[in-house]
């Protein structure tokens, strides 16, 4: 049995199986609407989301499977001081696949030591957002054509964007490389993190204005500042507006720099971008759940050697 609490859990080969298997997805869905029947997802999220939980639900029903789960801590049973040990005991009992999203580093992981069934990280406080960073890649190979060899800006919240600690986890495999980080003072890249890419020996720069670097950027990853992981709200206030991109700004980039978002966006990206062909951030949503798709066969086991053959 095997779990997904990283996206380094997976090797390159591996992640190219399964972006091909998504691809296959995306090409003709019908093929796959058949192939969890008889299965179940539980989402369990300890934490709000509509974006995430949605995906997944939305991914195994395509495939002809059915959902159960809960969307909030305060409708389980962790409202009553149920462990999250306990809990996935109990949900292996009644599905075959289980999507976790919890405010707590490494609660999902806590559940998969447990569990009966394969456990798929939702995203663990600032920690990790795995199907995010996948999404993320299936996006840029899709669109770019590559994973490698392009410069991408991660602009925003870096000190709590638990998307944004993936995503640069994940393309640090891949050669080519350079990131540009740029976001203010207080919400700059953790120390742990450019540390590895210093490691590695991997390009980087660290900036404060969006303006001055968007011309050099292939791929612009936008993040909203996000209120929750805050502890005063005057903080949150002073920096929630820092970064807003316009279409003057995007008038600066490349025509072909690819937009991307992990959402919700709140307003660091103009309603106004959405008309530019390089605003790929809905699009990017849509990959989200080809990719869930082609995970959930993936944990299941239920990859045949024809089911990346459109």
């Amino acid at each position: 049995m095997r779990h997904l609490m990283n996206p380094l859990d997976f090797s390159v080969e591996e992640l190219d199986k399964l972006f091909d298997l998504a691809e296959s997805i995306s090409a003709d869905p019908a093929k796959y609407a058949h192939v969890c029947d008889g299965k179940t997802l539980a989402t369990c999220f300890y934490e709000p989301s509509t974006r995430t939980r949605l995906s997944f639900e939305s991914a195994m029903i395509h495939l002809g499977g059915q959902v159960l789960g809960f969307s909030e801590a305060s409708s389980s049973s962790a409202a009553k001081g149920e462990s999250v040990s306990d809990t996935i005991r109990v949900i292996s009992c009644y599905a075959d696949i289980c999507a976790m999203r919890h405010p707590k580093e490494g609660a999902p992981m806590v559940a998969a030591s447990k569990s009966g069934i394969p456990v798929i990280n939702a995203g663990d406080g600032g920690h990790q957002h795995p199907t995010q960073t996948l999404t993320d890649l299936m996006t840029i190979r899709a669109l770019k054509g590559r994973l490698g060899n392009f410069t991408i800006g991660l602009c925003g919240d870096l000190k709590f964007g638990r998307t944004v600690h993936s995503l640069i986890n994940a393309l640090i495999r891949y050669e080519g490389i350079k990131f540009i980080f740029i976001s203010p003072p207080e919400l700059r890249i953790p120390d742990y993190i450019t540390d590895k890419l210093i490691e590695s020996g991997i390009e980087y720069e660290e900036v404060i204005k969006l303006e001055v670097s968007i011309g050099d950027l292939d791929i612009l990853y936008m993040t909203r500042v996000q209120r929750e992981r805050f502890f005063n709200e005057e903080d949150y206030v002073r920096l929630k507006d820092f970064y807003i991109l316009t279409n003057e700004k995007l008038q600066l980039a490349r025509e072909d720099m690819l937009v991307l978002h992990p959402l919700p966006r709140v307003n660091e990206i103009s309603v106004e971008v959405d008309d530019d062909p390089r605003a790929v951030y809905f699009k990017q949503a849509q990959y989200g759940v080809y990719v869930r798709m082609a995970l959930i066969m993936t944990l299941l086991g239920l990859v045949s050697d024809t089911d990346t053959t459109p």
